[in-house]
């Protein structure tokens, strides 16, 4: 069965579609909802030049779709509906564990489009799903973290030493609650791992970036 993944180019997404393939599904685009000039996402801040250097590397192709947040669902519903006629969906995987907000918003979303949302790594333990992504070998690092964490852990690996050091300051190891988002730089559906370009890290109202150059 054809699948969309709803990528968002970070740890999760990653694992949820590693996980769907080994369900014999077909991933046979990725979706990714960026902001309203196109050129970084929404969810994680991913410049698009990245973006399309994930999708390369794993052979699929990348479809954004840019938009504010107010009218984030109408248009994430309209390009849903648009991606099922063209790739003959019967799902999209998402990356979301435990809150159960985001499981009904995907479902909801999948419903206007008359597919299913499918969610394997639902319910898993947060510590415990992180180490199977590490000993998966998705290799991964924090484009985005809270202020709790900072602007010295931007970039950082995600590793068995940085949950140690998570569960030490009582933060999620998962950052399930926004607390940190990823990139995935090298996993086993690349065919090679992402070439960065230089970046620079910030601070942006209540959060730390890192701040690309992808000239």
């Amino acid at each position: 069965m054809n699948i969309l993944s709803s990528w968002s180019g970070g740890k999760d997404s990653c694992y949820a579609l590693m996980k769907a393939i080994e369900m014999n599904y077909s991933p046979s685009v990725l979706l990714n909802i960026m902001n309203e000039n196109g050129e970084i996402s929404r969810s994680h801040g991913i410049p698009l030049d990245i973006l399309k250097k994930q999708s390369q590397a794993i052979n699929i192709p990348l479809h954004t779709q840019p938009s504010t947040w107010n009218n984030y669902e109408d248009n994430y519903i309209k390009t849903l509906k648009k991606l099922t006629v063209n790739y003959d969906l019967s799902a999209a995987v998402f990356g979301d564990i435990d809150i159960i907000s985001h499981r009904e918003w995907e479902e909801k979303v999948c419903n206007a489009a008359n597919i299913k949302a499918l969610l394997p790594l639902w319910q898993g333990n947060r510590k415990d799903l992180v180490l199977e992504m590490i000993n998966a070998g998705i290799k991964a690092i924090i484009v985005s973290c809270n202020l709790e964490l900072g602007v010295d852990f931007l970039g950082r690996e995600i590793n068995e030493s940085l949950l140690d050091e998570l569960d030490k300051m009582g933060v999620d190891c998962c950052g399930e609650n926004g607390e940190y988002h990823t990139l995935v730089i090298d996993c086993p559906l690349f065919s090679s791992p992402i070439d960065l370009p230089k970046t620079e890290k910030i601070k942006h109202e209540h959060y730390c970036f890192l701040n690309w150059t992808t000239s």
